[in-house]
């Protein structure tokens, strides 16, 4: 049920969603409101006994406290997590998959690309520099100040990160692969590997993973310790001349877009989330490849995820990468359910539950097809599950390292982040398109005013396929291209 006054997510819910709050006294779809709810709050559309599941999105997002009355706030004061320490994920289960498929999105789509030789073609034509050690970040970014690229190279970018060296064993095993994702993501024409000489991560060992996934022709190396910075310029400048020059029409099957939120908000699951995952059904049935990753923020929705995969190999692997993040937590010595964060819970969410079921929305209804290692490539097309935690930086990070070319960030209350790929933002609510037009690219509120869902779904396809085509997002117009490594070991 959408009205103006409330938003029952399934028919099975007892919490409804005030979208505008509400004043005590007051009425919304017939329910007297008990208390002052703020925009984006749920109130109770049924009488819920202490210890009795509260339920949105036909799911169990918690558990009352105390008994609450209809038209009662639903918040943390009457609401808990059902989550704890244990370990009850739902069991392999033949009978239980979903028989969906992507169903054809009619006509067929394109934008404009690069080619790439042995691979998809990249939205941008870039140039990356990528450092095996963080103590090389700020030489490599005073090269780059003095390199002008040619016309047909869109950026120069230094990826820089603080790891490489001090790292040992599996830790260092990670800066690795996802240095040498990122330097086969095919928005780079052209990676320029630079070492020191001394440090951990050797160069010639990064050079062997990416051989391994790049022509030789879009990549060259530089050791500084036996050379010069001044070297790099002349690298780059061969990568340049290899690089192709004009944008080629590609089928949107060829994308693999990223999906992430940060800084969600009560709307998060009701406008943007689910607004993506529509785009993300016509991806998939195009032959794209959709990639979700914050594991932690697929704690208390692993029924909804499990549901959607069809093979045992897939299952295990999903098990298996949910498990280690539960293990992390536990080995840091903290709770699994520590979420959400303090601006998600003034934004109407309540547990971690919540959450992660309104993220959920994002991956669309189309099967999972694989669980991605961190710096693996897609497999294909499909909905792809990617290595990855609930942080911003990293997990976008962990996305453009399995190829992601462009992501698709939901923001309730804001932020000017951007990945290292185009980072479309796309806001749960109109006010904060309003507030923040810098950050924001696309505004999913119109749909809390009764907008039309496939009109919607429309704009943003357009959206996609013109950053795709070249459009500049707001972050790349303000410069903001970051990455940031997951790191789960000493610092020596």
């Amino acid at each position: 049920m959408r009205s103006r006054d409330v938003i029952r997510l399934n028919a099975a819910d007892n919490a409804v969603v005030l979208p505008r709050g509400g004043d005590a006294g007051g009425t919304a779809a017939g329910i007297t409101i008990l208390d002052d709810i703020p925009p984006g709050h749920k109130i109770a559309a049924a009488p819920i006994k202490e210890g009795e599941p509260v339920v949105k999105y036909g799911r169990k997002i918690g558990a009352a406290l105390s008994d609450i009355r209809p038209g009662e706030w639903i918040h943390e004061h009457n609401t808990r997590t059902g989550l704890g320490g244990g370990d009850d994920l739902p069991a392999w289960n033949d009978s239980a998959r979903t028989d969906t498929e992507p169903k054809p999105s009619g006509e067929r789509k394109f934008f404009m690309g690069y080619p790439r030789e042995g691979g998809p073609p990249g939205v941008r034509n870039d140039l990356w520099i990528i450092p095996t050690v963080g103590c090389i970040n700020g030489e490599m970014r005073s090269a780059v100040s003095e390199y002008r690229a040619p016309e047909w190279i869109t950026s120069v970018k230094v990826l820089g990160h603080p790891y490489g060296c001090s790292q040992l064993g599996g830790d260092l095993a990670m800066t690795g692969r996802i240095l040498a994702g990122l330097a086969a993501n095919p928005n780079a024409a052209g990676v320029l590997l630079v070492g020191l000489g001394c440090e951990n991560l050797a160069l010639p060992a990064l050079e062997e993973i990416v051989r391994g996934r790049l022509p030789s022709s879009r990549f060259r190396s530089l050791e500084l310790q036996s050379s010069s910075a001044d070297d790099a310029g002349r690298l780059l400048g061969e990568l340049a001349e290899s690089a192709p020059r004009e944008r080629v029409r590609c089928g949107a099957g060829e994308l693999c877009v990223g999906v992430k939120c940060g800084g969600s908000d009560g709307y998060s699951g009701l406008t943007a989330n689910p607004l993506v995952g529509r785009f993300a059904d016509r991806l998939v049935s195009w032959g794209g490849a959709l990639l979700a990753t914050e594991i932690p923020e697929m704690f208390g929705a692993e029924d909804e995820i499990v549901g959607r995969i069809r093979e045992r190999d897939v299952y295990d692997s999903f098990i298996a990468l949910d498990m280690w993040f539960r293990d992390y937590f536990r080995r840091h010595g903290q709770p699994i359910y520590e979420n959400p964060s303090p601006g998600n819970r003034a934004g109407g969410i309540t547990t971690l539950e919540e959450k992660s079921l309104g993220a959920a929305e994002k991956m669309g209804s189309s099967p999972i097809t694989a669980v991605l290692e961190y710096g693996e490539p897609k497999r294909g097309g499909g909905v792809q599950i990617t290595f990855g935690p609930g942080n911003d930086l990293v997990s976008c990070t962990a996305l453009a390292g399995s190829g992601a070319q462009i992501i698709l960030f939901t923001t309730g209350r804001g932020t000017p982040f951007g990945s290292v790929v185009p980072t479309l933002k796309i806001s749960t609510n109109s006010d904060l398109a309003r507030h923040h037009p810098d950050w924001i690219d696309f505004d999913a509120g119109a749909l809390l005013e009764g907008g039309s869902w496939n009109e919607a779904t429309e704009r943003l396809t357009d959206c996609v396929l013109r950053a795709a085509s070249g459009e500049r997002t707001q972050n790349e117009r303000k410069n903001i291209a970051d990455i940031a490594v997951f790191k789960d070991g000493v610092t020596l």
